[in-house]
C-alpha cells in the first residue's frame, strides 16, 4: 500500500506556499481563499507551513510559472526561513517544476502531488492503495528524468534532515526515480487491469443489489463537510470520521431505516476539493461509478465554512465533469449547531431553497432529512401494474417490502398488483406487466 512518512526525525517539513493570479482571468475560488485551502492541505500532509506568497501576472510564465525574479525572491526566503518545500497552488508542467527546483535549490510539489500525497496517507484498503498507485504513476510518469538526481536519492533513501522521504514522494515506493519508463507503464498497464477487475466486481455487486430492489443513496459533498459524521449517525456504521481532509478514500455502503420502516442503502463517496487532479478522476472511476449508479444524491455542505457557495459550487462541477449531475439531488446544510446567528441560517436557507438544515454530530433535523430522502426516492419510482402468478409469490413480497402497493387483487391466474416501484425492480416484473 502507499506509503505514509510524515515526518523526519520528529519534525516536519518547512513548507511556503505560492499561489499566481493572471490578470484579466475569471475565478471561481479567491486567490486568498485557495492558498488558505493549500495551507490546510498541507496541515494534513504534516507540513509545518510557514508562510506564503500570492503574485499577479500578467500570463503564467512557460518556464518557471512564475517570473524569473520571483523566483529569486524565493530562493532568498527559503534560505533565510529553512524551507524544505515550496508548494504551488496550481499544477506545474514537469519542465516548470524541474526548472524552478534548478532555480530555488529545495524541493517543489504543486496542489496535484500534495494531494496525491494525502490519499497515499489516506488509503486504507487494497483497493484505495490501487487507485492511489495509479494516479500517482500516471502523474510522475513525465517527471521521471535523469535530470531528476536530487529527487532519485530522496526516493533510495537519502533527503533532507534525517534521510526520510518526505511528502510529495511517499505512495509507489519505487526505489529511484530513474526507474525504466518501460517499467513505469507496465505497471500503470497491471494496475489498470486490476482496477478493471475491481469495476467488474462492483457491478456485479449493484446488479445483485438491483435485484433486491433497494434504493441507493449516495453522499456527495467538499471534502470535510462531515459525510462520514451523517453516514454514523443515520447508520451507526462506526466509520472513520476525523476534522482532516480526505479522511475517507473508500466507499462504505450501509442501510439506512427510512420513516414508512423500508430500507436504502446509503454510500459515502471520497470528498471532492476544486482543482480536483484529473488523475484522481481517472483512477477513481470504479468508485465514482458508485454515485453515477444511485437513484438519489444527497449533497452535503458545510454551512459553517465562508467559501460554501464555492465549495457547493466546485460540488457540483465535479458531479457534471462525471456525467452525474442530472441525478435527484438533496442539499443537506450540515453543521448548523456551529451557527450563532439565526439571521445566516435563514440566509443560507434562501440561497440553498429545498435544502434541509442539519447537524450529523448532534442529530439535528436527521428525522426531517430522512422524510425528504424518503419522499425523494418515492418520486423516482415507476408505475407498475402487473399480474404476477401464485408461483411467482416472492415477487408480490417484493412489491411490498419496497415499493408503494396503491391496489392488490386475487384471481384464479395470480395476484394484479398496482403501485409504484424503484427503476431497478421493474424488469423483475417484465414478463407479468399489464
Amino acid at each position: 500500500m502507499p506509503k505514509s512518512l510524515i515526518s523526519i526525525e520528529g519534525h516536519a517539513e518547512r513548507a511556503y506556499l505560492v499561489g499566481a493570479e493572471v490578470k484579466g482571468t475569471t475565478q471561481q475560488w479567491r486567490l486568498e481563499d485557495s492558498l488558505l485551502e493549500l495551507a490546510e492541505l498541507g496541515r494534513t500532509a504534516g507540513l509545518d507551513v510557514r508562510g506564503q506568497a500570492e503574485q499577479q501576472m500578467g500570463a503564467i510564465h512557460p518556464a518557471t510559472y512564475i517570473g524569473k525574479g520571483k523566483v529569486e525572491e524565493l530562493k532568498l526566503l527559503a534560505q533565510e526561513l529553512g524551507i524544505d518545500v515550496i508548494i504551488f497552488d496550481d499544477e506545474l508542467s514537469p519542465n516548470q517544476q524541474r526548472n524552478l527546483e534548478e532555480g530555488l535549490g529545495v524541493k517543489v510539489l504543486d496542489r496535484t502531488a500534495l494531494i496525491l500525497d494525502i490519499f497515499a496517507r489516506h488509503a486504507r484498503t487494497r483497493e484505495g492503495a490501487l487507485q492511489v498507485e495509479l494516479a500517482q504513476y500516471i502523474y510522475r510518469l513525465p517527471r521521471l528524468t535523469r535530470a531528476w538526481t536530487h529527487l532519485a536519492r530522496q526516493a533510495g533513501g537519502g533527503t533532507a534532515r534525517g534521510g526520510v522521504a518526505g511528502v510529495g514522494l511517499r505512495g509507489p515506493g519505487e526505489t529511484q526515480l530513474e526507474t525504466d519508463r518501460r517499467q513505469i507503464r507496465t505497471r500503470i498497464a497491471a494496475l489498470k487491469r486490476e482496477l478493471e477487475d475491481v469495476r467488474s466486481q462492483r457491478e456485479q455487486y449493484r446488479r445483485r443489489r438491483r435485484r433486491q430492489g433497494m434504493p441507493v443513496v449516495a453522499l456527495v459533498g467538499y471534502t470535510n463537510a462531515g459525510k462520514s459524521t451523517l453516514l454514523n449517525a443515520l447508520t451507526q456504521a462506526g466509520v472513520l470520521a476525523t476534522d482532516l481532509l480526505f479522511a475517507t478514500l473508500d466507499p462504505v455502503t450501509r442501510r439506512v431505516a427510512l420513516p414508512s420502516g423500508k430500507e436504502a442503502l446509503l454510500t459515502d463517496t471520497v470528498g471532492f476539493i476544486q482543482k480536483l487532479p484529473t488523475q484522481l478522476v481517472a483512477s477513481f472511476r470504479a468508485t465514482l461509478e458508485e454515485i453515477n449508479e444511485a437513484d438519489l444524491i444527497l449533497h452535503v455542505a458545510d454551512v459553517t465554512h465562508p467559501n460554501v457557495r464555492e465549495q457547493v459550487r466546485t460540488v457540483e462541477q465535479v458531479l457534471k465533469d462525471i456525467g452525474a449531475d442530472q441525478k435527484p439531488m438533496l442539499v443537506a446544510l450540515n453543521k448548523i449547531d456551529l451557527l450563532h446567528a439565526s439571521q445566516r441560517a435563514q440566509s443560507l436557507g434562501a440561497q440553498f431553497p429545498n435544502a434541509v438544515a442539519i447537524s450529523a454530530l448532534h442529530g439535528q433535523g436527521l428525522d426531517e432529512l430522512r422524510t425528504k430522502v424518503e419522499t425523494a426516492l418515492m418520486q423516482g419510482m415507476v408505475h407498475v401494474k402487473a399480474r404476477v402468478p401464485y408461483a411467482e409469490n416472492e415477487l408480490v413480497v417484493l412489491f411490498h417490502r419496497q415499493g408503494v402497493v396503491l391496489r392488490e387483487r386475487h384471481s384464479q391466474s395470480g395476484t394484479l398488483i398496482e403501485g409504484r416501484l424503484p427503476p431497478g425492480l421493474v424488469d423483475r416484473f417484465e414478463s407479468y406487466l399489464v
